[in-house]
């Protein structure tokens, strides 16, 4: 049986493995056709699929507190400083995951929290880690714009 370190360890390795993209081989990409010619045509490489998330608890006290102070008007500080330690924290995560893959950028980021319970909630980031290979191409762009 695996201790919790060495669990840690073997998940790294894994994702490390996983994220490394090697010449010649496909890119994961949460971007769209017309964002992927576009990203293309700017002069970068989409190297892939990046996420990063982070699971937080307000634990019973915090919960309980947040909830009487929910009868009142007013800000629930306590629950808007977790969601956005939560968000920062998946943020870096991602980040770190484009870093691994040498990227220069991460595009069409978004950011989905999730509720998982009334003490538990979730904040999951994803985008596309891209590196720049060229200079752009200087074709002028039209942009449509639905209506």
């Amino acid at each position: 049986m695996f201790g919790q370190n060495q669990q840690v360890t073997g998940m790294e390795e894994i994702q490390r493995e996983l994220h490394q993209k090697k010449e010649g081989q496909a890119a994961t990409s949460n971007l769209s056709a017309m964002d992927f010619w576009l990203i293309t045509d700017a002069g970068y490489e989409a190297l892939g699929f990046v996420l990063g998330n982070s699971v937080m608890s307000m634990g019973v006290s915090g919960g309980i507190a947040t909830a009487f102070k929910g009868l009142q008007r007013g800000e629930l500080t306590q629950l808007t400083q977790l969601m956005y330690a939560a968000r920062e924290l998946s943020l870096q995560r991602m980040k770190a995951e484009a870093d691994e893959l040498g990227a220069d950028a991460v595009v069409n980021v978004q950011i989905e929290i999730i509720h998982r319970s009334e003490e538990i909630m979730e904040v999951v980031a994803t985008g596309t880690a891209v590196k720049r290979v060229g200079a752009p191409s200087g074709r002028p762009l039209t942009l449509q714009v639905k209506q």
